[in-house]
């Protein structure tokens, strides 16, 4: 996912102000800045609204964050692939195929999709950081931790993957594919449209697996029913 988004990036406008370029991958601070903003927002004002409604001391179960995490995540997705389009459009209606320019878009643009990303992050990883706490063995705690790294390792994996066969596929019969090297001339609106049907894909198998696991009673539950 980021290396598409610097894919898209690199193409885009990068002026900020008459002296200043900001680079494509540094765009990803906005990221750490949604983190930044969305957790205490979501401790001071999401649990304790969501308590009222559930009941439940932490607001949200532990697989009900990491859910709407999930969910979050697909509108980044969306929000690239309009950015995509619209760059798109701008590139066909002033005939931007074969230059070496930056296209005439801000590349602030894509701050959306970077900041819908972060509040993602803070649904999901808060879920499952205490998932593990929580519902783990006590020797298997920090294993866990460590798996919830390797998984996204192995996404790495996957996603190159992925790019991998949709490179093979869609360059059949001397296409120049949806990421060619112009990239004025791609069609990277069509990966993250995969990308949103992927993800939506993923969020309903969540759903289906979320909803046959069982809690197991904590010490935490164990004082809050005395």
């Amino acid at each position: 996912m980021s290396n598409i988004f610097l894919i898209q990036g690199d193409t885009l406008d990068p002026q900020m102000g008459p002296h200043f370029k900001i680079p494509p991958a540094s765009l990803s601070m906005v990221d750490t800045i949604s983190v930044i903003l969305c957790v205490p927002i979501y401790d001071r004002i999401v649990v304790p609204v969501a308590r009222r409604f559930t009941g439940n001391e932490r607001g949200l179960t532990q697989l009900t964050r990491m859910g709407i995490g999930l969910f979050i995540s697909i509108f980044s997705m969306l929000a690239a692939g309009i950015v995509e389009v619209v760059r798109l459009s701008i590139i066909a209606r002033d005939n931007l195929y074969d230059s070496d320019g930056y296209v005439p878009l801000s590349i602030f643009w894509q701050a959306p999709q970077y900041f819908i990303v972060g509040v993602a992050e803070v649904f999901t990883f808060i879920g499952q950081l205490e998932l593990y706490y929580d519902q783990a063995p006590d020797a298997m705690r920090s294993m866990l931790s460590a798996l919830s790294l390797a998984t996204g390792a192995l996404g790495s994996y996957l996603s190159s993957l992925l790019v991998t066969i949709v490179v093979a596929i869609t360059t059949r019969n001397g296409k120049l594919g949806w990421i060619p090297d112009n990239t004025n001339r791609a069609h990277i609106d069509y990966l993250f449209w995969l990308l949103t049907i992927l993800s939506l894909v993923n969020f309903l198998v969540y759903l289906l697996i979320a909803n046959w696991y069982t809690y197991k009673k904590t010490a935490a539950d164990d004082i809050e029913l005395r």
